[in-house]
């Protein structure tokens, strides 16, 4: 049974009951999107533009997938995986973050497995116009693998910027969404595709859908992931597009081409329809490299492109490290 809880935010910011949380109504206003985003006023008088581009990136880069909110994705087998391969024991991976060329600052994402338990985590820090605005992000996920499905079992964000701060945390249970906590508590918001329970089963959090992605099979790029966010239902739906050639400062010995997958972006509840979100749900531009690490049977995603209506996000993975079980260690500088 899906409920929703303020139990850890002082007296002040509790909540109403579960069974108020539950309407219809108020779990839209609930499943919006997580990222307030807030025109920032700076005192160089930045222009309209400048000030949008600034406080919507942090939402473009956490997001994704997501986040990085619409596209974020890791492993799978170069001749392909089979549910009986073993995750690599750890993976990291850090990337730089740009927008419309301009460095913004990184990414960084870790993967530890034991037996068939998975435990996710991810940092992002963002800083503009020198310093002025910086944004931070920590996320992290545990749950397992059965049977080739991906189960999350606890989902946590937390987030800090010059505007403000604010956490999200999820509970799970058999592939259904049954507990979620919101710091501060989100004001209800009608203009909000209302969620229904049923959006709540059979989804992952944006984080284990990165894991999700590095278990497919035969082809990464034929899959569609359904995630929930904590306030916003949406699919992300990947096809093959072609080859990239991967760039590296010291030859690995790993397979020189990437598999390039075009990603929709599906919203389904919780969103606003928007100008932004229509263009979004729109885009046909947005990308995600995927380099092929025959010995320890993954995926890397080498690189990202996500166009907005305010210029084009890219994430590119600058230091790869995975260790698995019986392997030497993989080391990759891009």
């Amino acid at each position: 049974m899906f409920r929703s809880t303020a139990s850890d935010t002082p007296r002040a910011h509790r909540q109403p009951p579960a069974s108020f949380l539950a309407s219809p109504a108020l779990s839209a206003a609930r499943v919006g999107t997580p990222f307030r985003w807030t025109r920032a006023a700076s005192s160089a008088r930045a222009s309209h533009r400048e000030n949008a581009a600034l406080t919507r990136w942090p939402a473009i880069a956490a997001a994704p997938p997501a986040g990085f909110l619409l596209v974020c994705a890791l492993i799978v087998g170069a001749a392909p995986a089979k549910a009986a391969d073993p995750l690599p024991a750890s993976m990291r991976v850090a990337y730089e973050v740009a927008f419309n060329g301009l460095p913004m600052g990184g990414f960084e994402f870790e993967a530890q497995a034991e037996h068939q338990s998975y435990t996710l985590s991810a940092n992002a820090h963002l800083s503009v116009l020198l310093g002025a605005f910086t944004w931070a992000g920590q996320t992290h996920s545990v749950g397992l693998i059965a049977k080739d499905e991906t189960l999350p079992a606890h989902f946590a964000f937390d987030y800090k910027s010059t505007l403000k701060t604010g956490s999200v945390s999820m509970g799970f249970s058999d592939g259904s969404v049954t507990k979620i906590a919101h710091v501060p508590p989100p004001s209800i918001n009608p203009a909000a595709i209302p969620l229904r329970e049923d959006h709540l089963k059979g989804v992952v959090d944006p984080l284990s859908a990165l894991l999700v992605l590095t278990r497919a099979s035969p082809s990464p790029c034929e899959r569609r992931i359904p995630v929930f966010d904590g306030r916003e239902r949406f699919d992300l739906l990947f096809s093959y597009k072609g080859d990239l050639k991967v760039t590296e400062q010291l030859p690995s010995g790993q397979p020189p081409l990437a598999v390039l997958c075009r990603v929709k972006y599906l919203p389904i509840a919780g969103h606003k329809v928007d100008l932004e979100n229509r263009f979004m749900a729109a885009n046909e531009d947005i990308e995600v490299a995927l380099r092929p690490i025959p010995t320890a049977k993954v995926f890397v995603p080498y690189q990202m492109s996500i166009p907005t209506l305010l210029g084009v996000a890219s994430i590119i993975a600058k230091r790869v490290e995975i260790a698995s079980p019986g392997q030497p260690e993989i080391a990759l500088l891009h």
